[in-house]
């Protein structure tokens, strides 16, 4: 089961995904609203927290959910404050009940990750890609639109053209053609 603590919430956050299963995992933990709580609706105990990069939005309750659910962060670069360990491109880690190869994706922010799994039919875009041809932005601290789109068309190439979902940092998921939105998220990169 994946669900989005952050639905419906009304500030400034990213979505956040709980991943339920044999490995219960938080995918970032948002910020400005009582995420502890949201997870508290659907599990008891997490594993892990997840992150697909550092930017405040994705991380601003991360040292509330390691502090309440007694968990490490994982991420790719564990330089950074609160990230715990290291996520490798190329990783496979569990998430739930499957497992996800993690692909850095810089473009966005240098330490992004997506995380994609065959089996189930699922990738975790981060603030790579979003619905409709929508991508991250690159007029932040570490942004860059070449290596974003070099980041997109990786992607694109490693994923099952009949993924069944795609589930990204902000925005609702795509659960219908979420392959045709990656496609179009690169084509669009490179013309803006």
């Amino acid at each position: 089961m994946i669900a989005n603590l952050a639905q419906g919430v009304q500030v400034f956050t990213s979505n956040v995904f709980l991943v339920d299963g044999d490995r219960p995992v938080v995918i970032d933990t948002g910020a400005n609203f009582d995420v502890v709580a949201a997870a508290r609706n659907h599990v008891d105990d997490l594993e892990a927290v997840i992150l697909t990069h550092t930017h405040r939005d994705h991380v601003g309750n991360l040292a509330a959910v390691k502090d309440a659910f007694g968990v490490d962060a994982w991420g790719f670069d564990p330089s950074i404050d609160g990230v715990d360990h290291a996520i490798d491109d190329e990783e496979t880690v569990r998430l739930g009940d499957h497992e996800y190869v993690a692909l850095h994706t810089p473009g966005h922010k240098n330490d992004h990750l997506c995380f994609y799994s065959e089996s189930a039919g699922v990738l975790f875009a981060g603030d790579l890609i979003f619905q409709n041809g929508s991508f991250g932005r690159t007029d932040l601290e570490e942004g860059d639109r070449g290596t974003l789109v070099e980041s997109i068309d990786r992607v694109r190439e490693r994923i099952d053209p009949d993924l069944e979902e795609m589930h990204t940092g902000h925005g609702p998921s795509v659960t219908t053609d979420p392959y045709d939105h990656v496609e179009l998220s690169g084509r669009m990169a490179r013309q803006s």
